[in-house]
């Protein structure tokens, strides 16, 4: 690391004052004249030869001496910072080595207290600095990067090392024996001192999750390198664990051959199906319209966050585009609009997260209103339809928390799991509820060869602390599913996946995805689509053979949100998907995205405002179809074609004019996210996409873009033939 450091120096040095080691060093002053004389004689004698010698050697003597000199001072010169990068990267890289006893009187002694009056007023310890172990401590970490990282999802190195510095603290207090009181105490007056949020977020939060965090440090046998391996994922640099390293049984029966198969374009017989799909309502029963919308909180819109003094900085009407989720009008606006526009609905998905992102502030029964509310709505607006739903991870409180049905009874989920068999049983076979009481998950044949599968993506949630326990298949949900597909394949049905998080999202556990990715790739002939939510963005991810990594074998379709939180318009999706006729792919053939232009709506104060559709698939990104190889091709074809890159972004953020610009560092995550249906496996799958950026980045010739469509063209005519090929 010194050496790492020392270079880095040493090169922006050179490159302002240019390098002091190939400047011309003063030579003696008789040396030119002695040259001179050795050169003008006709012969060399051997005295001169002699002479010669000695000159270079001389020379030499004194660069070397010169260079000595001055590579010494130089390295004196820059000694200072080399030793202080080498003292922070010491103490990063071996974090259990704080003194947490220190930090804990520290905290105990020396910040004030919560109710203290001088938090009121904006003083206090937090105010003028932090006491020296912990402010040493504090000072490793970028927290502002931390929070931003925690709430995109898109973890760095940055919260890794702050994850093992928070864990050990939480560890040596458990293992000095503190009560969770204590605990709650101790970690309210650091959370306040550093000005993470503010008070009431801080007493919030901690004492919602207090309790469940303390059970399940107090049985861990884990290392805070091993927890925070667990829960961030590579970048943490996961050391190995036989407790969270498992593997789905598959059963001993051949993967069937794959057949290719044509999807109809049109025709009466092949009449599609039309599909809703509606994700992340996070439904607001106290949005106001007027209140602050700028607030210091995770979520804003509220008569608590106080009126602004300016207009401009007030909630809208319909939502906005700041920290804020959706008032109850503008759901309603939503699903009136559908039920007028979309009567041929004819069946719809609803892949969860319900409440509000107020989650320092919610209880059991506040879950289950909006729960109850959101039902009550759904079937208020389609008295008739089928509706197959699936679990968020927000509608536990507190939010991610979702024990497996081994953990003990005091912790059990059967609040939850209880109301939602009751509930969704309006729509469900009572033949669902078994599994649906023990796991939030359940199987339904929608019709004769088609089949819904409906997966708890919460044991798969790197946020839910319980799994830290015993990662192992929890629930045996994926064992089911094995047995689930293999039943469908034995029958020749075609199955569609639906749940919340999506398989190769960060925040979804490596072990769980990968084992989910063997299971995808085992019955790819039998599912024919998988439907997600939980990003809040549109967007999807492509699946890959695992014996030809080049060919894609299945796609997951992740819906966009209702909700605007934060930046974005509200959305839904509309799914065509391949009709009833004899050899059906069941698989979607073209969808499309429907919004509300929440700054169109706010600014004309419309009593009802417009939902309109945005752009349609395969006519926006001119695709054949929507093929998994379909989809695989647009992302080789965004990495040259910036053109087309920008619409995909565009409606990413489902055309919000408060969206950010996308650079190169941009583009390649976003791209990169596309190819990952297997979780904390970037290096693997992106290492393709971003040297093909960085080099269309550097030569923009005609060249350049003909051997890139080329390409594509080759890709788009070899993959779909490989397995042929290969037997």
């Amino acid at each position: 690391m010194i050496l790492y450091v020392l270079v880095a120096f040493s090169m922006s040095f050179i490159a302002v004052y240019g390098n002091p080691l190939d400047q011309p060093l003063p030579l003696n002053s008789d040396f030119w004249e002695k040259k001179s004389q050795y050169y003008s004689h006709g012969e060399s004698s051997e005295q001169d030869v002699r002479l010669a010698e000695e000159i270079v050697v001389e020379r030499l003597r004194t660069n070397d001496d010169k260079k000595a000199q001055r590579l010494e001072a130089q390295l004196e010169l820059i000694a200072p910072v080399v030793d202080q990068a080498e003292r922070k990267w010491t103490q990063l890289a071996d974090l259990e080595h704080l003194n947490f006893t220190a930090i804990e009187w520290e905290i105990e002694n020396e910040l004030p207290e919560p109710n203290d009056r001088t938090w009121r007023k904006g003083r206090g310890r937090g105010a003028r600095g932090l006491p020296a172990f912990l402010g040493n401590a504090v000072k490793l970490f970028d927290l502002k990067q931390v929070v931003k990282e925690l709430e995109t999802s898109v973890m760095t190195s940055v919260s890794c090392s702050a994850c093992k510095a928070g864990v050990g603290l939480l560890q040596h207090y458990v293992d000095s024996g503190k009560s969770t009181d204590e605990i709650v105490h101790a970690a309210t007056k650091l959370c306040m001192s550093l000005k993470i949020e503010s008070r009431r977020v801080c007493e919030g939060i901690i004492l919602a999750m207090a309790e469940e965090v303390v059970f399940v440090l107090s049985r861990l046998i884990l290392t805070a390198d091993e927890i925070c391996g667990f829960v961030i994922g590579d970048v943490c640099a996961i050391p190995y664990n036989p407790y969270h390293d498992w593997e789905v049984a598959l059963p001993p029966i051949p993967k069937p051959a794959l057949i290719s198969q044509q999807i109809p374009n049109g025709g009466v017989a092949a009449q599609p199906l039309k599909v809703l799909h509606l994700s992340d309502t996070h439904f607001d029963p106290y949005y106001h319209e007027g209140s602050t919308a700028n607030c210091n909180e995770p979520l804003c819109c509220r008569l608590t966050d106080g009126i602004p003094d300016s207009p401009t900085n007030g909630a809208g009407r319909w939502g906005d585009y700041r920290k804020c989720d959706t008032p109850r009008h503008t759901i309603e606006s939503m699903l009136q609009h559908i039920a007028n526009y979309h009567q041929d609905i004819d069946f719809i998905i609803w892949t969860g997260d319900l409440p509000p992102h107020d989650v320092w502030n919610q209880t059991r029964n506040d879950n289950l209103y909006v729960l109850r509310e959101t039902v009550r709505q759904l079937t208020y607006y389609f008295p008739n339809a089928r509706i197959f739903p699936a679990l968020g991870n927000h509608e536990s409180a507190p939010v991610n928390s979702f024990p497996p049905p081994n953990i003990e009874a005091t912790h059990t989920m059967d609040w939850l799991y209880d109301e939602l068999d009751l509930l969704w049983r309006r729509w469900l076979p009572d033949s669902t509820s078994p599994t649906v009481r023990k796991g939030a998950f359940y199987s339904v044949l929608v019709s004769p060869g088609f089949r819904m599968l409906s997966l708890n993506m919460n044991y798969c949630n790197n946020k839910n602390w319980w799994l830290l326990l015993n990662s192992t298949d929890p629930a045996q949900e994926l064992q089911w599913l094995v047995y689930e597909l293999q039943s469908a394949e034995l029958k020749g049905e075609k199955v569609h996946i639906l749940g919340h998080i999506p398989p190769g999202h960060s925040d979804c556990l490596k072990v769980w995805s990968h084992n989910y990715y063997r299971i995808v790739n085992r019955y790819e002939a039998t599912i024919a689509g998988q439907f997600f939510g939980h990003t809040h963005f549109d967007e999807y991810e492509v699946f890959y053979d695992e014996v030809y990594r080049g060919r894609a074998s299945s796609i997951a379709y992740i819906g966009p949100s209702v909700t605007p939180y934060y930046g974005l318009n509200p959305g839904y999706r509309i799914y065509h998907v391949d009709g009833n006729y004899a050899g059906t792919s069941r698989m979607v053939v073209d969808h499309e995205t429907w919004i509300m232009d929440l700054q169109e709506a706010n600014r004309h104060n419309v009593d009802s405002p417009r939902w309109y559709r945005l752009y349609t698939a395969r006519e926006a990104f001119r695709m054949p179809s929507l093929t998994p190889q379909d989809w695989d091709h647009l992302v080789h074809r965004m990495t040259y074609d910036d053109n087309l890159f920008q619409t995909y972004y565009k409606y990413y953020w489902k055309a919000s004019p408060v969206r950010p610009s996308c650079d190169a560092d941009c583009k390649k995550r976003l791209l990169c996210d596309l190819k990952s249906g297997r979780s904390n496996d970037r290096k693997l799958t992106c290492q393709e996409i971003e040297e093909r950026i960085d080099s269309t980045k550097k030569s923009s010739s005609w060249k350049t873009w003909l051997f890139n469509g080329v390409s594509v063209l080759a890709l788009g005519f070899t993959l779909p033939h490989l397995p042929a090929l290969f037997g």
